[in-house]
């Protein structure tokens, strides 16, 4: 795989901007907790900043990414990135904490820009033998800043102070940027044909998902897995406390042993690499990540949780690996920014209504039956790619629609 230049080129400008991330969001989120008290409101604005140009400007930056070079999107919303920390200079020499959510809002809206760019070059420089491979091994660094991200904004933080961490997350950047200008040339092609519309394209786009059965029923698993995962994603502290009768400082155990999981799930994936299809890897993970949530909600022992925890960790990456290969492996270069912008939400805005139900769920019925309903979303997930199964229509159909 390192011997892939692009390969080589983009994991590094990754890895460098995963650190900025990081160390920029948990630099924010620790100094308005600090400067409001711990107030939950001006948290969950924080998280708000996060997902809501998700909804907004996916399915925009898609269709953008498709009219524009990728390369250079990447290298200019990098750039554009790090430019945006004047704005938390700007706040905190105003002594206004709520100027600091600006940079993570701008932040979140150049990102749905250069991520479909970024799958737009998978595309066209990893041959397809080797699209799943590298897909897993990009995921499992993900995976990696999953697990050290936090603890690396909150050393920077608390020995340097937010101008430090602010200062460093733009230099981030910036040399992500830099590097990102050792890709290959975008192709002639790239960004040149602007004959139709914005408002052509984007319809395009949408005809384009509706029109592949894959593509559907993928949005559809999407949702499922995003409901699921949501449901469960605030309630970890509660294993914790009410199932395992540990204390809240348990929970940093149960995060680590999951975030050690999917690395290993994510090694998996690229060993395994062109023997298994992405859609067996799918179906496993999301089979297996329904047992593993019924064993962590009803778990009242140790270890059983950590086992369930660890199962569930290990199929996060063959989950998203397969669906992001499916989505490569079913769409047209010309459509992938689209496509993406129209599938991701779908996600997103599952995870975040679960998020919002879990809470009351817990307080209507108990933790393990909120844990089985999410178990149950994962089978649906389940169903939905066995739908998928029966239609693989040809992805250079609806090209001409641009």
């Amino acid at each position: 795989m390192f011997s892939n230049r692009f390969f080589r080129t983009i994991i590094l400008s990754r890895v460098l901007l995963q650190l900025g991330i990081w160390i920029r969001n948990f630099a924010i989120l620790l100094y308005v907790t600090e400067v409001t008290n711990n107030d939950p409101s001006a948290v969950s604005l924080i998280s708000v900043a996060e997902f809501a140009p998700i909804f907004v400007f996916a399915i925009i930056g898609g269709t953008f990414a498709d009219r524009w070079k990728p390369k250079r999107t990447m290298i200019g919303c990098d750039f554009l990135s790090a430019f945006s920390v004047l704005g938390v200079w700007i706040a905190l020499l105003s002594g206004s904490w709520q100027g600091l959510l600006l940079t993570t809002l701008v932040s979140a809206v150049l990102s749905q820009f250069s991520q479909p760019s970024g799958m737009k070059l998978f595309k066209q420089h990893v041959p397809q033998d080797q699209l799943q491979a590298m897909m897993g091994m990009y995921q499992t660094i993900m995976a990696v800043f999953m697990v050290i991200g936090p603890l690396l904004g909150t050393f920077v933080y608390q020995h340097y102070g937010i101008e430090v961490a602010i200062t460093a997350a733009a230099a981030l950047f910036c040399g992500s940027a830099v590097i990102l200008m050792l890709l290959p040339r975008d192709a002639q092609s790239e960004g040149t044909q602007q004959a139709a519309s914005f408002r052509q394209e984007l319809t395009a786009g949408l005809h384009y998902v509706w029109g592949q059965h894959a593509l559907r029923s993928l949005g559809l698993t999407f949702a499922a897995t995003g409901l699921a995962s949501g449901l469960t994603q605030p309630l970890a502290l509660f294993i914790a406390i009410d199932n395992l009768g540990q204390d809240k400082s348990f929970l940093q155990y149960l995060l680590v042993v999951s975030g050690a999981a999917m690395l290993v799930g994510g090694g998996v994936v690229m060993s395994i690499g062109k023997k298994a299809s992405p859609r067996k890897l799918l179906l496993f993970g999301l089979s297996a990540s329904a047992l593993a949530t019924l064993g962590t909600g009803w778990s009242e022992s140790i270890p059983l949780t950590l086992a369930s925890l660890m199962v569930g960790g290990f199929c996060v990456p063959l989950i998203q690996v397969g669906i992001n290969t499916i989505i490569l492996q079913n769409t047209d270069a010309a459509f992938i920014g689209r496509v993406g912008g129209t599938i991701t939400p779908m996600f997103t805005g599952m995870m975040v209504i679960g998020m919002s139900l879990s809470g009351v769920l817990m307080a209507a019925l108990t933790l393990p039956l909120v844990y089985s309903i999410s178990a149950f979303s994962f089978v649906i997930a389940v169903f939905t790619v066995k739908l998928g199964n029966r239609a693989r229509p040809s992805v250079s159909k609806a090209s001409t629609q641009v």
